[in-house]
C-alpha cells in the first residue's frame, strides 16, 4: 500500500529533476548550444510556435547557431523573437538563414549565471521537498485510517526520506556540473 505512495513521489521527483535539466540546457555557457533556443517562442500568424518547431537549429562552429527557418516568409519574425527573448543575443539575417554568434562571457557573466543556476537548483529542491511534504501526509493519514501499522509507516519514511535525499543529490550534482562548464574560460 504504501510503496504506492513512494513510488508516486518518487516518479514526480524524477520529473522534477528532468524539468530542472531543461531548464539548465538553456543556460548558456559560451558555448553554442542548439537546445539554447528550445525557450524561444515565435509569433508565428498569430500562433506561439517554438523556434526548433520552425527551421533547423545547427551549430557548425563552437561559437556560433544557425537557423535555417523553413518559411523564409518568417525569417523577421525569428529574428524579433530572438531579439525579445532574455539570451541577449543579436541575431544576423542574410534573407536565408539566420546565424547567432555567441559572445565570450565576461567574468561578471559568468558570475550572474552561477547565481541563476543556484537559484533553479533551489526552486528544483523545494519542489522535491514539496513532494516528500504530500507523500508524508498521504502515509499518515493511510495509517490514521489503519490500512497501514506504525511499523509499515515508519519504514515508510525512512524509504521516502532516502528517495528524497537522492533526487536532492542529483539536482546538486547536475548543479556543479553546469557550474564548472560556466566557470570554464
Amino acid at each position: 500500500m504504501y510503496q504506492e505512495v513512494i513510488a508516486t513521489a518518487k516518479e514526480k521527483m524524477l520529473k522534477t529533476n528532468g524539468v530542472f535539466q531543461a531548464e539548465l540546457r538553456s543556460i548558456r555557457a559560451g558555448r553554442a548550444n542548439p537546445q539554447l533556443l528550445d525557450r524561444v517562442m515565435v509569433d508565428y500568424y498569430g500562433a506561439q510556435t517554438p523556434l526548433p518547431q520552425m527551421g533547423n537549429v545547427v551549430s557548425p562552429e563552437p561559437r556560433m547557431l544557425v537557423i535555417n527557418v523553413w518559411d523564409q516568409k518568417a525569417l523577421p519574425l525569428v529574428e524579433k523573437a530572438i531579439l525579445k527573448s532574455d539570451l541577449g543575443l543579436n541575431p544576423s539575417n542574410d534573407g536565408k538563414v539566420i546565424r547567432l554568434v555567441i559572445p565570450e562571457l565576461t567574468e561578471e557573466r559568468r558570475k550572474d549565471l552561477s547565481k541563476q543556476v543556484h537559484k533553479s537548483a533551489e526552486e528544483a529542491k523545494v519542489a522535491i521537498r514539496s513532494i516528500r511534504r504530500d507523500a508524508m501526509e498521504h502515509l499518515k493519514k493511510l495509517q490514521k485510517d489503519s490500512k497501514i501499522t506504525e511499523d509499515e509507516l515508519a519504514k515508510a519514511e525512512k524509504k521516502m526520506q532516502e528517495t528524497t535525499d537522492d533526487a536532492i543529490k542529483g539536482v546538486d550534482e547536475l548543479a556543479a556540473k553546469k557550474e564548472k562548464e560556466i566557470m570554464e574560460v
